[in-house]
């Protein structure tokens, strides 16, 4: 099935496809060369589409980045939200570590494995080099609430104050790690000698930050308990 196929299948217009394709090229090319250094000429090529359809459907090259930060809040929500916004609070500690794991874990396998996070990481290093409204999208939509979240979690599994700096520290390294091996990925596979990250691979990095994340919890945990009088 050809990817015109895919989109009547999903119902998706000319319209629409012009205006993913349009997304997409933006994502590529501003996370490689940058807001600035991208002309709507190569937008509009690298998409297939019109130069005029920039401005049809976005209304300049301004608001095409702010789509694309929309995008990508949106497509990260179908990943993040079954684990980080669809549970009920951990009622204790055992539980918030069961809710912990199974959040990183996700996330994980996202970030190392599907393939459009490339794009979406470097434009979202981009834009944090030189934060503006697109930044202050993915900061509300995506950076924030998936942090707050993780840090409630956390929260619950070591005894700590969720909006703790130590909290918020832990939570920002468990998402470093994971973001390393995506914005390492070339040299990870030198390294290892794989040829790509693929399911099996995945798992590998995940279990190992996951390991990483759970022993830093028990270290907070057991210093919690080595305090109390």
């Amino acid at each position: 099935m050809s990817e015109n196929d895919d989109d009547e299948a999903a119902g998706r217009s000319s319209a629409e496809r012009t205006r993913a394709a349009l997304i997409e090229a933006a994502l590529k090319l501003f996370g490689e060369k940058g807001f600035a250094a991208t002309s709507t000429r190569e937008i509009a090529a690298e998409a297939k589409a019109n130069i005029g359809s920039i401005a049809y459907h976005f209304g300049g090259k301004a608001a095409l980045r702010d789509a694309c930060a929309a995008h990508i809040v949106e497509t990260v929500a179908l990943v993040a939200d079954p684990v980080l916004a669809a549970i009920p609070p951990p009622a204790n500690r055992e539980e918030a570590e069961a809710q912990f794991r199974a959040a990183a874990e996700r996330m994980a396998g996202f970030l190392v494995a599907a393939p459009q996070v490339s794009s979406f990481v470097q434009f979202i290093l981009r834009e944090i080099q030189h934060p503006g409204r697109a930044f202050d999208i993915l900061y509300a939509g995506l950076v924030e609430k998936v942090h707050r979240r993780l840090c409630a979690i956390w929260a619950a599994a070591s005894g700590d104050d969720a909006e703790s700096e130590a909290t918020k520290i832990a939570v920002f390294a468990l998402i470093g790690q994971t973001v390393y091996f995506r914005i390492a990925r070339e040299a990870v596979l030198r390294r290892m000698g794989w040829r790509r990250i693929g399911p099996a691979e995945a798992g590998l990095i995940t279990g190992a930050v996951l390991d990483n994340a759970l022993a830093a919890l028990a270290a907070r945990v057991k210093s919690r308990e080595e305090r109390k009088p």
